[in-house]
């Protein structure tokens, strides 16, 4: 939620070697968050991927679902992730090193995939669509590269239900643009289905979860990342900004913060 907005290729702003390590640490948090776990489980139960398929995990991250996609493949299948960072990569082909898995990485976009056409059994893609500025471009590419009868899954999120709570009636219009304002297509989540059928592609199944942040304590990397965005557009004062971290910080104390933001999911096939 922090990264910048990106253009036509999912974490291109973030290549920058000095920021690596934080964007991994964010997506290892956002991955033991219970919410992820739930949505991740129930898309992978709809997608089915079966021993002997070829995998493909477009915006493979860290590689924790193109592993996942390797395990249900075996060894007599394959399941590839495409990354276009290199810090990512570099990480997920270490811990699949690490545990096992077959599970391989490759440079490359979501818009123009590395990949003849029908070549595909599965294809996972979990908020990447969000990134960019023709996701339903990057749909069609995973159609075109999809074999009749193949499915796909995926995952994004809707920035307008973004909620962080408490903060003053005047200030939550300004928090809601910057954390809308993060993304290229802040409403991926909502428009899932819709590029599926354009793409050509019948959808099963459909779902959601929360990302539902510890009521206990503050997120702070978040909270402060979007006041200070707030503050630099003179959205908000600087004293409106201490208010809102200070009735945080209270509200935190008893149990009762709350951030969270609806994930969408969608799982399709390829008519025969």
């Amino acid at each position: 939620m922090t990264s910048p907005r990106a253009t036509s290729a999912f974490h291109a702003p973030n290549a920058d070697p000095a920021i690596t390590d934080r964007l991994i640490s964010a997506l290892d948090v956002q991955a033991a968050n219970p919410g992820v776990q739930r949505l991740r489980e129930w898309a992978h139960a709809q997608l089915a991927a079966r021993p002997g398929e070829r995998a493909l995990d477009v915006g493979a991250g860290t590689g924790s679902e193109t592993r996942v996609l390797a395990a249900a493949v075996g060894p007599e299948g394959t399941a590839t992730g495409l990354e276009p960072h290199p810090g990512l990569r570099a990480v997920a082909e270490q811990r699949a090193a690490e545990t096992d898995s077959s599970a391989h990485f490759v440079d490359g976009t979501a818009l123009a995939l590395p990949l003849p056409d029908g070549d595909v059994d599965v294809v996972w893609c979990e908020r990447v669509l969000q990134h960019l500025d023709d996701p339903a471009g990057a749909v069609a590419e995973m159609a075109r590269v999809l074999r009749p009868g193949g499915r796909v899954a995926l995952l994004d999120t809707d920035w307008a239900t973004f909620v962080l709570h408490p903060a003053a009636p005047e200030v939550r219009p300004a928090l809601a643009s910057v954390a809308q304002a993060t993304a290229a297509t802040p409403d991926a989540g909502r428009r899932l289905t819709g590029w599926l059928a354009e793409a050509g592609l019948t959808v099963d199944h459909a779902g959601a979860d929360v990302l539902l942040h510890d009521t206990g304590n503050v997120t702070w990397p978040i909270v402060r990342g979007l006041a200070t965005a707030a503050l630099g557009r003179g959205l908000i004062t600087e004293r409106q900004r201490d208010e809102l971290y200070d009735d945080l910080t209270e509200a935190a104390g008893r149990g009762a913060f709350h951030l969270s933001v609806t994930i969408f999911a969608a799982v399709a096939h390829r008519p025969a």
